[in-house]
């Protein structure tokens, strides 16, 4: 029961914007002077679902939009498209998580990724009804899908350092009651 303070919720909101901002530092560092073939997996993404799967609490909408509005601009992306699309992503996979029934990694996998497609594909397809220059077909697959196949790893990350695991069916009802 100790999982529901508001002192932890808010410690893990806190700990969620501050991993955030290290994924972003990270990606803005320019590490490489020579142009990629290939694009690396989109770890903010990944790590939002997996903390939206396992524990929506951490990550309420307005932090989610923050956070992606805030990666938006520091990527020189067109302001709110991803970041909407990113928080639309989430809330549908909150929407279709219950405590009360047990699901396999399998199956949650095949969720997010279909989610992550769901988001590419909505993504490319808005900025090219508005004519935005955009990254070529074959970098913009490779990064969904290095990202589905990243979303193990971040969710076990998660898991086991980071201690994000799901509620019990006890601390949803305590959740719910309070909220």
């Amino acid at each position: 029961m100790a999982e529901v303070t508001p002192a932890r919720i808010h410690s893990m909101r806190a700990c969620f914007a501050g991993l955030a901002c290290l994924v972003i530092f990270f990606r803005l560092l320019p590490l490489e002077t020579v142009t990629r073939t290939w694009a690396p997996p989109d770890l903010l993404i990944a790590l939002a679902m997996a903390w939206s799967l396992r524990r929506p609490d951490y990550v309420p909408a307005i932090l989610l939009a923050l956070v992606f509005l805030a990666a938006d601009l520091l990527f020189h992306r067109p302001p709110g498209l991803l970041a909407l699309l990113a928080v639309l992503g989430c809330e549908f996979l909150q929407s279709r998580t219950h405590p009360q029934y047990e699901t396999t990694f399998a199956a949650e996998w095949l969720s997010v990724a279909l989610t992550i497609t769901a988001i590419t594909m909505v993504n490319r397809f808005t900025l090219s009804m508005f004519a935005v220059e955009q990254a070529p077909l074959s970098l913009s697959m490779i990064e969904m899908l290095a990202t589905i196949l990243a979303y193990p790893l971040v969710a076990l990350f998660s898991q086991s350092v980071l201690g994000v695991r799901k509620l019990s069916p006890a601390e949803a009802e305590a959740l719910g009651a309070r909220g």
